[in-house]
């Protein structure tokens, strides 16, 4: 007999949108809502919503998993606490998949003619968060890894990657060095709670999963906030 599919609750609080999806016979279904800075009083009810829905309680998961990063600080710190509460009190592992990679994966089935894809998702500050990655087979591989790039130097990292597509909301922050990139397709997609639960799914049959104690987010920037004298600088550029 083939092994039974795996019944996994996947949380993602990484940008404005906290997303809870659950994979169950095969099937992902999902709760998305747009909230701002909300995360913390949203996810949990969301979470019972879809248990609910499905008519089973959080022991009934093989596994949580959650949107790594990088992104938001104070989100990472919410998926990722909030999974291991979860988990710690279910007994089940965890899965952390990287927010990018599963925009990646998402990208890549969408435009199954792409074959080399720059995510690049808004990171604030005049910055974004990027990652490249190739099709391998009916996956794909990592070329360049996660990183934070500077709006100016987007423009640079095409030219040097030439990727077919660019995914993710960067794109709309930062609109210059992707229209001049003229052979390059741009799309703006968002890679919720359903992506990173497609990519949980692949790393159970792989066997991949931790202890919730040692689940932890993906930070790309050490600098969170800007200081007094640095918005100040910033107000002075946009004026």
């Amino acid at each position: 007999m083939p092994p039974s599919l795996p019944t996994i609750l996947a949380i993602d609080t990484a940008a404005d949108v906290c997303s809870v999806a659950l994979a169950r016979a095969g099937r992902i279904v999902e709760e998305s809502e747009m909230v701002g800075h909300r995360h913390s009083e949203r996810v949990l009810p969301m979470v019972r919503t879809l248990l609910d829905a499905a008519g089973i309680e959080l022991a009934d998961c093989d596994a949580l998993a959650f949107g790594a990063g990088p992104g938001a600080f104070t989100g990472l710190r919410i998926a990722c606490g909030v999974v291991q509460g979860l988990a710690y009190g279910a007994g089940r592992p965890v899965i952390a998949v990287g927010n990018l990679e599963a925009l990646a994966a998402a990208a890549l089935r969408a435009h199954p003619q792409v074959q080399r894809v720059l995510c690049a998702n808004d990171a604030r500050m005049q910055e974004a968060y990027v990652a490249v990655y190739r099709r391998s087979g009916d996956d794909h591989e990592e070329l360049a890894a996660p990183a934070l790039a500077a709006a100016a130097d987007l423009r640079a990292l095409i030219e040097r990657w030439a990727p077919d597509l660019v995914a993710g909301d960067a794109p709309t922050a930062y609109p210059e060095p992707f229209a001049a990139a003229r052979s390059t397709a741009v799309v703006t997609l968002r890679a919720t709670a359903t992506a990173v639960c497609a990519r949980a799914l692949r790393r159970w049959a792989a066997g991949e999963r931790t202890d919730p104690a040692h689940a932890a987010p993906l930070y790309v920037r050490n600098h969170v906030a800007l200081t007094i004298e640095e918005r100040r600088v910033q107000r002075g550029r946009s004026a």
